[in-house]
């Protein structure tokens, strides 16, 4: 793989996780005082600690991360707070469901994120296999933990 073509890969994967922290850390925020809240900031803390991984392994590969798509990615979850949904200056159920859909994305993404550095791990000394694979279980978890929420809420709104 050409270094500029995995530089390119790896900033596109800051935007989504820039996205992604911004979104888990909103909901997390907004359901504080749920039962679901505890859970939601574990996984916001999580994600974020998986944001710092990136700018780690992007460093130790001599990828600069690019500021432009850091901004992108910050943009694009504020500009999704915008979206309709049916109230016009309450949150409803219904965003709660389209949130969670949006945080398991963003995890499944960056499970394949993972993935693909694992392969990438025999040709470039520089990845830790042990450190990817704690990453991958870790989304792994985050994947399941979203999409029990994400039914619960699917199921008491739709």
């Amino acid at each position: 793989m050409q270094h500029d073509v995995l530089g390119i890969y790896l900033n596109d994967h800051v935007a989504g996780a820039t996205l992604g922290v911004g979104l888990a850390r909103h909901v997390a925020h907004r359901h504080r005082r749920s039962v679901r809240g505890p859970l939601l900031a574990r996984i916001a803390d999580e994600i974020t600690q998986d944001r710092q991984a990136l700018f780690m392994i992007m460093d130790g590969l001599g990828v600069p991360a690019h500021r432009y798509k850091v901004c992108a990615g910050w943009a694009a979850e504020r500009v999704r707070r915008l979206k309709p949904n049916g109230f016009l200056q309450r949150h409803s159920g219904l965003d709660t469901v389209m949130e969670l859909e949006t945080l398991r994305l963003g995890v499944e993404g960056k499970s394949l994120l993972w993935h693909t550095l694992l392969a990438l791990a025999p040709k470039r000394t520089s990845l830790d296999t042990a450190q990817l694979n704690d990453l991958l279980n870790r989304a792994r978890t985050q994947l399941d933990a979203v999409e029990d929420l994400r039914r619960t809420a699917a199921a008491a709104v739709l």
